[in-house]
Parts: structure tokens; C-alpha cells; sequence
């Protein structure tokens, strides 16, 4: 067992005293450094970063829960979340020691042995804190001795990552117009990086980097260009105002080019297109920003003048390999907007894209990309759906495979109604709303209305598919179909293994060759997040979230 964590264990025993200054020791040689995380392949008993590794492949090298043993998985220990809903934390998981979110902004180390509370923070957030689609928080980042989070009234928080305690906190948007941080912060060097929610209430999105030391701003970067900034054409008169384009997914990082990627959302009014006329950029895209300055060195705009609310917030998944027979730096992308493409990374030069799911809403893409957009009259289904034929749930690509693997919503469609709306600050900003198309008779559901910000994602039945797509075609090599749709993100494992779950609480346990299901456990609720994987004394564990619990699995001793 790590010293840290017999340590922690021991000081909820018998007190803080004289153990304090050994407890501080220990930790300072144990601390999460830049080059522990950059290197976090290398250490797969942890899980270091939002998904595992800079790369975002939510691949591990652990292999001891393999497929003749899988059966063999039990739950070890089980918490409950104390705030009702879809939980949709990601552990990070230190030396036996992980730190969860809890909503709406708790933050708890646990023994991620058996589940015990070692300590919680907890912050309380301002009344007029508006978040769109349920009060979440996926996670922290990690570094030194701090653990950071950020909070629904758009604050960043360094908190002790020995005692629980808050070190510092600063404003990253302004509450009163609705700005949000719902993301795990990624940490890249010295800096912590976060972006805000609000593309719901006409926020002006942005993504901005802290010193992880003081929380003094480094850089920020607007995700709507401002007046004579290039792309600022895309937006007519002062629409760029309240444009949206938020960020609320954790990025990925590429150390040899110094480039971190945001998917970025879309823009607001979200359902009435013609009333902001222009691409819209940067909203629907992809950005590669500097990791040191935030300077955008090249966007790829999946979804230009997007009236379905389709958004780009999806993981940018990085893989090296060989394209037309040369290595190279690549994206992988699954986007809501029912295309799986493929980008050049250092250049943001799109390679392919193919339709993974039914879609009318264009009518293929030209050699650049760029759809050939087809709306659809008034009254009639566009798909895919208002969910999107993916959402934000973190795919993964597994090296030994060689295939992507991400969950993917078909046979549903939207009618959009759009209506003129001017802009209120702090109120919803959604110009109309939709109804959804179910193969299902009878199970159609209204979505959201210019008053009613709350979105009834339960109410849009079709079902899920886990797509295992093969990279270099964009043809899905297998694919395993669920009844129900599915919210959660993938892992694979180096004994090729893939866990997922479904919306109707059960997780399961694939061939990430084949698909084959090798073993599922009912847990009662829906995945909304991906799951992870770590070891503590030689023993493999799987962690995931089903509803507001949390359990923790690993073999029969």
C-alpha cells in the first residue's frame, strides 16, 4: 500500500497531531508532477488526467481483469452521491488515494481501496448560478499538492490536496450572465486551463489559462473573435455578443507541438439560424491553441451557422499513425452532428468524413469539409436528433485494436421551430425550441421552449449503438446495439477489453476485437460517464457511476 495513502488512513484514526508534518513530508515526495502527468502512460496504476492521458485515448495498460476472467469482477465498495441526478464525476486517482466531485461542488478524497472519505470541501454557489442541462461537475485536476475545481458560479479553486482546505479562488466569468465552469480543468506545465458553460443564456464563450500556483490569469481566449480579429466576419453587426460558442469539455494536449485542442459549442440563439446570419465562427469548431500564449494556431468549423444545437463538445481524441502509408499526427472525431472525421493535428487539414448515422440536415461534405447544408422545411425531421447522433461522452481508441470506439444515438429525429428572441442577460437565450421524432408510436417529446431552459433528454427515445469505428475507412468495423440509448464514454484495456454502460444502468464488459458481450453487471441507474481503471497493491480495480452511486469493481479474491 502507498505511504500516503496508509498515512491518510491512519490520521482519520487517531488525529491530525504529530503526524501532520510526516503526512506533508511524504506527500511533497509524492507530489503529481507536470512530468508524472505528461508521462502518465507510463504509470498506468494511476489516472492522472480527465481521460487518463493527455492524448484522451481512455486506453490503460492494465491487464489483469482479461476476458477469461471478467466474470469474476464483483463490487468492492459503493458510494452514494448525497445531491439526487445524473452524477458524471471522473475520478482521478493518485497512489491509492481518488478525487471525485460530488454535485454541485463538492470535492472528496477518497480511499479508492474502499471507498472511505478521507475528506470533502465544499462550496456553495452563488443563488443566481445557472447552469442548462443539470446542476454537474465532471471532475478536478490534479498537481502538486493542490487539486483544482471549478464551480457553476464560474470560480477556479486550488484546495490543499492534504487537508481538504481552499488555498485560493478566483473569478473565471461573471455569475450574473450566466457563465459556469462544469468541466475538469486540464493541466498543462504550470498553468490550469478551464473553459465556461453558458452558450444557452448568450454568454461570449472563452477558454483561459490560471498559474497554478497564485491563480493569476495567464491567457484567455475568446471563442468569438472580436472586432478585427480574423473570423469576426462571420458574425453580422453585434450578434457576436451573445454568440455562445461555449467550452465545457476537458481538452486534450499535445507536447511536441505545445497545442491544446477545445471542442467548442454552439451559438446562441441555439434554434434560430437566420437571426444570427454567417458561419459563426469559432462556435461548432475544433481550436488549437498555444499552450503558453492561447494563441489560436488553426480552427476546423465542423457545423458552420449550426441551428440543430449540435455543438462540437466532443473529446479530441489524438492518435499517431500512418496515413496513405505516412506517420502522422491525427484527430478522431465523432461529432454530434452524425460525421466521424479525421483531421491532420499540427495543421488542422481535414482527411475524411463519413456519415456514421442517418442524415438529411446536409447532404454529404465538400473536400474541405464543409457540408453541403439541405434544412429541412418547416415541420419536418431533421436528423440526426437535437441530442445529436453523439454528445460529449468520452470516446476511446485502443492502440492494440486500432479502432474507435464511441457510443452513438440512431433512428430519432427533431422538428425545430425557431422563433425571433432578443437577448436578456442571465435568461435563457434559445430562439424557439423542438419536438422529437421517435421510431416509437406515441413517444415523441417537446423540447425545450424559449421558457422552459430544461432540457427532457429522457423523453428522446431511440436507441444506442457502441460503434467500434475503423479510423482509416470511417466504416464501423462492428457494432454492439443496445434497446435503450446510451450517455456513456468507453474504456479499453491492454487485454482488450472494453467497458461501457447504458442509460438503462447496466455496465458492461466487451470484446474490443469483436464486440462480443462478455459480462454485464445491473446497477440500477443510468452511465452518464466513461469508467476508469487503476491498481493499488498489485490488484486492478474498475471504477464507474451508475445514477448517483458509485461503485467499485474488481476480481474474487
Amino acid at each position: 500500500m502507498r505511504t500516503l495513502h496508509k498515512l491518510l488512513i491512519v490520521i482519520l484514526t487517531v488525529g491530525v497531531g504529530s503526524l501532520f508534518s510526516a503526512l506533508t513530508a511524504v506527500a511533497q515526495n509524492q507530489q503529481v508532477t507536470y512530468d508524472r502527468i505528461l508521462n502518465a502512460a507510463a504509470e498506468p496504476q494511476n489516472w492522472l488526467t480527465y481521460n487518463g492521458s493527455y492524448s484522451s485515448q481512455r486506453y490503460s495498460e492494465l491487464d489483469q481483469v482479461t476476458p477469461r476472467n471478467v466474470d469474476d469482477l464483483e463490487v468492492k465498495w459503493t458510494l452514494q452521491n448525497q445531491v439526487f441526478g445524473a452524477w458524471q464525476t471522473n475520478p482521478i486517482v493518485v497512489d491509492g488515494i481518488m478525487y471525485i466531485t460530488q454535485r454541485p461542488n463538492d470535492v472528496m478524497a477518497v480511499d479508492a481501496v474502499t471507498g472511505r472519505v478521507f475528506w470533502m470541501y465544499r462550496h456553495t454557489n452563488a443563488e443566481n448560478a445557472r447552469v442548462c442541462c443539470g446542476a454537474n461537475n465532471r471532475g478536478v485536476a490534479v498537481l502538486g499538492d493542490k487539486v483544482y475545481m471549478g464551480t457553476q458560479d464560474a470560480h477556479l479553486i486550488a484546495i490543499d490536496r492534504i487537508n481538504g482546505k481552499p488555498l485560493w479562488k478566483v473569478q473565471v466569468g461573471d455569475v450574473n450572465y450566466a457563465y459556469s465552469i462544469t468541466m475538469a480543468p486540464l493541466i498543462v506545465k504550470d498553468k490550469v486551463i478551464v473553459g465556461v458553460g453558458g452558450g444557452e443564456y448568450g454568454i461570449r464563450g472563452f477558454v483561459a489559462a490560471y498559474d497554478a500556483e497564485t491563480g493569476e490569469e495567464a491567457w484567455k481566449f475568446y471563442t468569438i473573435p472580436g472586432l478585427g480579429e480574423p473570423g469576426h466576419e462571420s458574425w453580422e453587426g453585434d450578434d457576436w455578443e451573445h454568440g455562445g460558442a461555449p467550452v465545457w469539455i476537458t481538452g486534450s494536449f499535445d507536447p511536441e507541438l505545445n497545442l491544446t485542442y477545445w471542442g467548442v459549442g454552439n451559438p446562441g440563439p441555439d434554434w434560430n439560424a437566420a437571426q444570427r446570419p454567417g458561419d459563426n465562427l469559432y462556435s461548432d469548431s475544433v481550436v488549437a491553441l498555444d499552450a503558453d500564449t492561447g494563441e489560436l494556431k488553426w480552427h476546423f468549423q465542423f457545423t458552420p451557422n449550426d441551428g440543430y444545437d449540435y455543438d462540437a463538445v466532443q473529446v479530441p481524441l489524438l492518435v499517431d499513425m500512418d496515413w496513405n502509408g505516412t506517420p502522422s499526427k491525427l484527430m478522431l472525431w465523432a461529432n454530434r452532428n452524425g460525421y466521424f472525421y479525421v483531421l491532420d493535428r499540427v495543421t488542422g487539414k481535414y482527411l475524411l468524413g463519413k456519415n456514421y448515422v442517418k442524415v438529411n440536415w446536409s447532404s454529404g461534405l465538400d473536400e474541405n469539409g464543409r457540408p453541403f447544408a439541405t434544412p429541412q422545411p418547416e415541420g419536418m425531421p431533421t436528423w440526426p436528433g437535437n441530442q445529436g447522433a453523439t454528445n460529449w461522452y468520452p470516446p476511446s481508441y485502443s492502440p492494440r485494436t486500432g479502432l474507435f470506439y464511441f457510443s452513438a444515438w440512431e433512428d430519432y429525429a427533431t422538428i425545430y421551430r425557431a422563433e425571433e428572441q432578443e437577448y436578456e442577460p442571465g435568461r435563457a437565450f434559445l430562439g424557439g425550441g423542438f419536438t422529437v421524432l421517435t421510431p416509437a408510436q406515441g413517444a415523441a417529446g417537446v423540447g425545450i421552449g424559449r421558457t422552459n431552459p430544461i432540457n427532457t433528454w429522457t423523453d428522446e427515445v431511440g436507441h444506442a449503438a457502441l460503434m467500434a469505428m475503423d479510423p482509416e475507412t470511417g466504416e464501423a468495423k462492428w457494432k454492439y446495439e443496445q434497446f435503450d440509448v446510451s450517455d456513456s464514454g468507453m474504456l479499453t484495456t491492454a487485454s482488450d477489453l472494453l467497458f461501457t454502460g447504458g442509460r438503462e444502468g447496466h455496465f458492461h464488459a466487451l470484446n474490443a476485437r469483436t464486440g462480443e458481450l462478455l459480462w454485464k453487471a445491473s446497477l440500477g441507474g443510468q452511465i452518464v460517464m466513461a469508467p476508469i481503471t487503476f491498481m493499488v497493491d498489485g490488484v486492478q480495480y474498475i471504477t464507474v457511476v451508475s445514477g448517483h452511486a458509485m461503485s467499485t469493481f474488481a476480481l474474487r479474491d
